[in-house]
């Protein structure tokens, strides 16, 4: 197995503590997208990933529904992507994504969270080539033979293709996200959850009292409301 399946089992280990908080970051794709492409599933590609997303974590269909009508208000304003890096104590990278309508003050509470834990908010590029950006697909493997499906993905750009208790899984590089989607989609192969991950390409391994500095940090920015995603390298 690579490196996409052992960042994906460090990572079910760590999933979102509350079900709120992941019911407030489909919200909030839910709310890009229908902003991005319009309130229609049918014709808009990335909603439909972000509906499919929100059926895999059961949030509720009218949570989904309320998302959409929401963001088809002119009123409301634009969620914008912002990611943001820096270093944790031990020299270990971070990357945050956060989705904000006011990146005013999702810096200023992001750079706070890293100067109270001994942290340095860098600026933009200091260690985002530390992490490869890929794309994921989690299908249901009832019906479909792994091997054949992974020689049809590399035509796609897919590196990785394993099964595991939850499904098949398929990474690929980021940029490989529409191609793969609507492949699937034409095969009528039901994609369960889809999404972005960014794989540290070298992970550094620290002592129990050095992962309990880093962990502060990534306590304190994971409740963050604006935080959707964060990466680091620390060896988990």
């Amino acid at each position: 197995m690579g490196r996409a399946f052992e960042f994906r089992k460090a990572r079910k280990m760590k999933r979102w503590s509350a079900m709120a908080k992941t019911f407030t970051r489909l919200g909030k794709d839910i709310v890009m997208a229908v902003k991005e492409g319009g309130p229609d599933p049918e014709t808009n590609a990335k909603l439909r990933a972000v509906i499919q997303n929100a059926k895999a974590a059961n949030m509720p269909k009218d949570n989904v529904e309320r998302a959409i009508k929401r963001a088809s208000d002119k009123s409301l304003g634009d969620y914008k992507t912002v990611l943001y890096e820096g270093y944790a104590p031990h020299g270990i990278a971070i990357l945050v994504e956060t989705a904000t309508d006011n990146t005013n003050r999702t810096v200023a509470n992001i750079r706070s969270y890293f100067n109270k834990c001994d942290g340095n908010l860098g600026t933009s590029g200091s260690v985002e080539f530390m992490f490869d950006h890929t794309c994921n697909f989690r299908i249901a493997s009832e019906g479909i033979d792994v091997e054949e499906l992974e020689l049809e993905m590399i035509d796609f750009g897919a590196e990785e293709v394993f099964e595991d208790e939850d499904g098949i899984m398929i990474y690929a590089p980021f940029q490989n996200f529409g191609d793969i989607q609507k492949f699937l989609e034409e095969r009528q192969i039901a994609i369960e959850s889809s999404g972005f991950d960014r794989i540290p390409q070298v992970t550094k391994t620290l002592t129990e009292e050095q992962k309990e500095d880093v962990e502060k940090l990534l306590e304190k920015i994971e409740e963050d409301d604006d935080v959707q995603n964060v990466y680091h390298t620390m060896n988990e």
